[in-house]
């Protein structure tokens, strides 16, 4: 299994240095150790599509990039239009990953029961995404998560009997799993022959931000989340794919973060 960091948050405080922030971010996990790297979708902008800079950056610091990430904007057209654009640049930089993820909702109330017409919406895109992803040597996963229309056990059931597990995969989350009320290694164990990527994160008993459960994630071996058990249900199902650790609010700084999981990895998973 290749071990990935998530660089988004590198790049979110400086609107005008997105370049350097990049550059800054691979230079940082490939120091710590981290072989494999992604990103949002959003970083074809800041340097105009030109898939053979970034590329460039990446061979320089030895690193691969396995995923970006796209989100669902609910213009179906806009999204599939999104998507082609984006496999076209992955295929220049080698990527073999495009995440997909609902739209969020920001208020009240935060759970909400099993939309059919949304996520059977979500699943006729992502049927569509994926045939193209596939045509291009690309898997297409669909990543549920908190605040989305595909978050919970019903989402996610109803979301794979709608869609081709030829073309369309899932990228599960530990975090994401557990906030949903499944436990992790029975998760990855039921869903393991949908499972096309991965996302490591802890989650803490406490909320960092009251009433805001994501706050709760936090670096590896930091919460209560079983890694051992999901390694173990991934072995188990010959998963050999990529893990990408993601912590979206970095307790002290994203080099620190990353350090912290990347030392969990080695000592607890051997990798």
């Amino acid at each position: 299994m290749r071990v990935a960091y998530t660089g988004w948050t590198w790049l979110i405080n400086h609107q005008d240095n997105q370049k350097y922030e990049f550059e800054q971010f691979l230079k940082e996990v490939a120091d710590i150790g981290y072989d494999s790297v992604e990103n949002f979708a959003f970083i074809t902008k800041y340097f105009n599509n030109d898939a053979g800079e970034v590329k460039g950056l990446l061979d320089k610091y030895g690193l691969h990039m396995a995923n970006l990430y796209e989100h669902f904007t609910d213009d179906s057209e806009a999204d599939y239009n999104s998507a082609v654009a984006y496999v076209d640049f992955m295929k220049k930089i080698g990527s073999g990953h495009l995440n997909l993820q609902g739209t969020m909702w920001r208020e009240d109330p935060q759970d909400r029961p099993l939309d059919k017409a949304r996520v059977k919406a979500y699943a006729d895109l992502s049927n569509k995404i994926g045939k193209l992803c596939a045509d291009n040597g690309i898997k297409a996963c669909m990543h549920p998560h908190a605040n989305t229309a595909i978050f919970s056990e019903e989402d996610i059931d109803f979301f794979a009997e709608n869609t081709d597990p030829e073309y369309v995969y899932l990228c599960l989350d530990t975090a994401h799993t557990l906030l949903a009320g499944m436990d992790p290694a029975g998760a990855f164990r039921k869903y393991a022959p949908r499972i096309g990527y991965v996302h490591l994160k802890d989650v803490s008993p406490v909320e960092a931000v009251p009433g805001q459960r994501m706050t709760r994630f936090t670096a590896l071996g930091m919460g209560t989340v079983d890694f051992l058990g999901v390694y173990n249900e991934l072995a188990a199902a010959g998963f050999d794919g990529v893990l990408c650790v993601e912590l979206d609010r970095p307790h002290v700084c994203n080099y620190k973060s990353a350090l912290v999981s990347r030392q969990y990895i080695h000592n607890v998973l051997g990798l």
